[in-house]
């Protein structure tokens, strides 16, 4: 991972639709749209395919070898929900959990006591710090590649439910608020990009 791309703020692009879209397509927008569902796809089948654990070692981990700047160029234009959309969040929720595991930990642990069922979906291992949070991530991510694609969205759904439920009760005020509620949004999106992946729609 570039210099650049170690930094940034505590809290990273996902949580706002127009910060995941302002490292938009630089080129035709037309090749942009190609390139975003062609490149989304090829890495998902590609991982599918191939049932190699080193392979998906890789993937889950290919922001750290190209950048999260090099996927923001081909997948966060893209709508929240497709294929590219969603992969895009994925990563992005992971850097997020990456730069600040504490701040991740504290925010579930604080959400577990209102959404106790997505706790349960979203798998994270009890008591909740900053390691846990790093493994689930991963484990979901892996799920794409490994696994069943349409779980390791709910999964990640759930994750994000439990994180908007603790922002909103460790946090006030009108900002505060607002964060809470893109997140929850992100959540409703993987979701319905599981639903799409089920009756093969999410492309």
């Amino acid at each position: 991972m570039s210099d650049n791309d170690r930094r940034g703020h505590r809290r990273p692009a996902f949580f706002s639709e127009a910060a995941l879209e302002a490292h938009g397509p630089a080129y035709d927008p037309t090749e942009a749209i190609h390139a975003a569902h062609e490149t989304a796809s090829a890495i998902v089948h590609a991982g599918r395919a191939a049932a190699d654990p080193d392979l998906t070692t890789r993937l889950v981990a290919i922001v750290d070898d190209i950048g999260l700047s090099t996927l923001a160029e081909l997948w966060s234009g893209r709508p929240a929900r497709s294929l590219p959309g969603a992969l895009w969040r994925l990563y992005v929720l992971r850097e997020w959990v990456r730069r600040s595991p504490e701040e991740a930990s504290r925010e579930y642990a604080a959400g577990m006591r209102f959404t106790a069922p997505n706790h349960a979906v979203a798998g994270v291992a009890e008591p909740p710090g900053p390691a846990e949070m790093g493994r689930v991530i991963d484990e979901i991510l892996r799920g794409v590649f490994d696994g069943d694609l349409g779980v390791a969205l709910e999964r990640a759904a759930a994750f994000c439910r439990v994180i908007a439920a603790g922002r909103a009760d460790l946090s006030s005020g009108e900002e505060a608020a607002e964060q809470a509620a893109n997140v929850l949004v992100l959540g409703d999106d993987l979701a319905a990009c599981a639903r799409l992946w089920r009756v093969h729609t999410l492309t």
